[in-house]
């Protein structure tokens, strides 16, 4: 009789967040709910306890690979539902003042290197955007709603065609919390 060869991953689950699964895996924390459905294959979620098990028998490499990714992806839901997640951006100008508006949708971004027409950058999910000064402040509960709107903000003060080394002038990311 051969062995069966288990692979298991634990998540502890805090006080004040409650998960529940089962086509999709739901997280309800002091901040809100996040729901988010796991194309899984081999790795199975399951709940026992105060943890949140995932296991994947006979692994192969993709196998480990998902395990790895699912436990991260769970972990960040409990992480943003309980603490929530906080970049902090910079406003880097020379010689142009760069005025930069939040929208409920869209960030603009007005005299960028002295242009005529201003630029947007998409806000993603429920992130928010604060701009205090030269400061932006994106917040949310969902990283990856957190990190593509940062991203939007970035790219969308790329200066093409330019010496980067002289035109330092958008909009980048100082810490994240």
């Amino acid at each position: 009789m051969a062995l069966a060869v288990v692979l298991r991953e634990e998540i502890p689950i805090p006080e004040g967040v409650e998960v529940t699964i089962d086509q999709d895996v739901t997280v309800k924390g002091p901040k809100g709910e996040l729901k988010r459905r796991f194309k899984q294959g081999n790795v199975t979620i399951k709940q026992e306890d105060n943890l949140v098990v995932l296991e994947t028998r006979f692994p192969k490499k993709k196998d480990k690979a998902m395990l790895g990714t699912i436990k991260s992806h769970i972990s960040n839901m409990i992480q943003g539902l309980t603490e929530g997640f906080t970049y902090k951006m910079k406003i880097v100008y020379a010689h142009f003042p760069m005025t930069v508006k939040a929208a409920k949708e869209k960030v603009i971004i007005e005299n960028f290197l002295g242009e005529r027409y201003p630029r947007t950058a998409k806000v993603v999910g429920s992130a928010q955007v604060k701009v205090q000064g030269d400061e932006v402040t994106v917040t949310g509960v969902n990283k990856e709603d957190v990190g593509q709107t940062m991203a939007n903000l970035e790219q969308a003060t790329k200066i093409k065609g330019r010496d980067p080394r002289v035109f330092q002038d958008g909009i980048y990311l100082v810490a994240k919390e």
